[in-house]
């Protein structure tokens, strides 16, 4: 199991939506696809030279980057 949980995902990339506004996220999938392609980008990363650290993982960095803010996620409508 990966940690944190979704739940305390969700509230970090929530935390600055203001009381009564539309959440950025607001299902587990969100959180899903957003790890999802934060680990292939830092796949093609290290196919290109940058340190690997042995047993680090590209999800789990990607759910520790999310986890600890370093990420932000961006609603598809307003990346448009």
């Amino acid at each position: 199991m990966l940690h944190p949980s979704y739940t305390d995902l969700m509230k970090v990339v929530n935390k600055d939506v203001e009381e009564g506004a539309e959440m950025v996220v607001n299902s587990r999938y969100s959180i899903v696809l957003a790890t999802a392609k934060r680990a292939r980008k830092i796949i093609e990363q290290e196919n290109m030279d940058e340190l690997i650290i042995p047993g680090d993982k590209p999800l789990s960095r990607a759910v520790q980057e999310l986890g600890d803010g370093k990420l932000k996620i961006i609603a598809e409508e307003s990346a448009k």
